[in-house]
């Protein structure tokens, strides 16, 4: 799970290099609530951009962060609401936009779920080793950025078929980035490098975002809490929570889910994925164009169990949703069709993941029937300043984006979405899913086949075990930073 068992050496290494970095860590707490965050803190970032390789940026590990490229404070939760008008189904669907944390994409805070408590604990050294971070993009993107700001060094694993975006960005602040072959859905070679990696050198400890319960942790917690409040402040008098859409991804996300499973017990948690590579729905296979969001493989971490349905997209449809809702003739078209010009100037904080999880939002609520007082919410993990070369490349590929190609993708993949190509999953279905974990966790990556066991029978103890860790981990960041003595 998460090992918390304190390294007396590495931590007391660890609280030196705080000091000598002037570093101080955020709690859980602080990350969902930042109005506890110290005031001096607050005051500090009044000087520091939202990407600066600064340590204060530890403190904008938040879904409230002002969105201010420079010296921002904090607010509301930065979310959307998509009106019918866009998605042509009564439900209304809320996404929480990615855009305003550091790195420009929530998996800053993943990572930071996975390094921190290695860190506070001891069970990784900064002085002596590098963080290997996996990823499809993203992840490791976060995980570099939070090493900086940790004082660790790093090294970023992702496919050699990601953005331009993420490799130069990559370049400029990780050690190492190393480019695997082939695209998104190429995760087992990820893998496969992270064991040459850990065969061939002793200073590494990789956190691998697929296996790591930081990373459910973190969502569960965060993200979970964000999008309850979103809810609570703004659409509790008008109807009910009846859904959560996710991509697999790397099971994290998905995990804010079992959050409000809790609190929103009617509700139902749809996992989305690229009909390119339906693994979870049909156990296939293959390449798709959807960055960020992982597959051939079922992560350790996804809580299949407490999973309702799988919906796959085909991701051409997520291609061009991008188009339409960036290019010029697009955001026009779409203003004539009923869109108010303030929503359609914000359609740039929809990333290809987040096109992906709102086509998965439209058909869950089509295939449920749902009503103006059902509200649906989902995650724009990213948005489209990570993506801007592929516009380019669509450009150059298909021609310039037309009146009568904005009319067809409005009409055809937002309009006309349709249900099928998902499957609403009944217990043995769910069982088959979790079954997949063998193949790659036991057989492949070496895990212990009585803890695959525990996450199926001994449902929900196991997870619950998971998710009371968060007190304990909050308490070892407090003691850390009172013994740094920087606050």
């Amino acid at each position: 799970m998460i090992e918390l068992k304190i390294n007396k050496t590495q931590r007391k290494n660890n609280i030196k290099r705080s000091i000598e970095k002037n570093i101080i860590y955020p709690t859980y707490e602080q990350m969902k609530d930042p109005s506890k965050i110290p005031i001096e803190i607050i005051d500090r970032l009044k000087n520091v951009g939202l990407w600066d390789i600064n340590p204060l940026n530890l403190f904008r590990i938040s879904w409230k962060n002002e969105p201010k490229e420079f010296g921002g404070g904090f607010c509301d939760i930065n979310f959307i609401e998509l009106p019918s008008e866009l998605t042509g189904v009564k439900a209304k669907i809320v996404a929480l936009t990615g855009k305003w944390f550091p790195t420009g994409a929530h998996k800053v805070g993943a990572t930071y779920g996975c390094l921190a408590p290695s860190l506070v604990s001891g069970n990784f050294d900064s002085t002596t080793q590098k963080a290997v971070w996996p990823s499809t993009g993203n992840y490791c993107r976060g995980g570099a950025f939070n090493s900086a700001l940790l004082g660790c060094e790093s090294i970023a694993i992702l496919p050699e078929e990601m953005s331009a975006e993420r490799f130069e960005w990559l370049k400029n602040l990780a050690g190492e980035v190393i480019a695997t072959p082939g695209c998104e859905s190429n995760v087992k070679e990820i893998f496969d490098k992270c064991w040459e990696l850990k065969a061939a050198r002793s200073d590494i400890k990789i956190f691998n975002q697929f296996e790591e319960f930081g990373n459910y942790l973190w969502h569960y917690e965060v993200t979970g809490n964000a999008i309850e409040e979103v809810f609570t402040k703004n659409y509790k008098s008008k109807g009910n929570v009846v859904g959560y859409i996710s991509a697999t991804g790397s099971g994290g996300t998905i995990a804010a889910g079992d959050y409000l499973k809790l609190k929103f017990p009617q509700m139902k948690i749809a996992a989305s994925e690229a009909l390119q590579c339906p693994t979870l729905l049909l156990n296939g296979y293959g390449g798709h164009r959807i960055e960020g969001i992982g597959d051939k493989h079922v992560p350790w971490i996804h809580n299949v169990r407490n999973t309702d349905a799988v919906i796959a997209v085909d991701d051409n449809d997520c291609i061009e949703l991008i188009r339409l809702f960036n290019e010029n003739i697009g955001k026009e078209y779409l203003v004539k069709m009923g869109l108010n010009e303030k929503l359609t100037s914000k359609l740039n904080l929809i990333g290809i993941s987040g096109a992906a999880n709102i086509l998965s939002a439209i058909k869950f609520a089509k295939y449920f029937e749902l009503t103006e007082n059902d509200f649906v919410f989902t995650i724009l993990t990213d948005s489209m300043e990570l993506y801007g070369s592929r516009l380019k490349e669509l450009n150059e590929k298909n021609g310039k984006f037309t009146h009568d190609d904005a009319a067809r993708v409005f009409n055809k993949n937002l309009m006309g979405t349709h249900t099928a190509d998902m499957l609403e999953l009944s217990f043995m279905d769910k069982k088959r899913i979790h079954n997949l974990k063998y193949f790659t966790w036991i057989e492949q990556q070496q895990k212990d086949l009585n803890e695959l066991n525990a996450q199926w029978y001994d449902y929900p103890k196991y997870w619950e075990e998971i998710r009371s860790l968060t007190p304990k981990i909050d308490e070892l960041i407090k003691e850390f930073n009172k013994e740094a003595g920087l606050l």
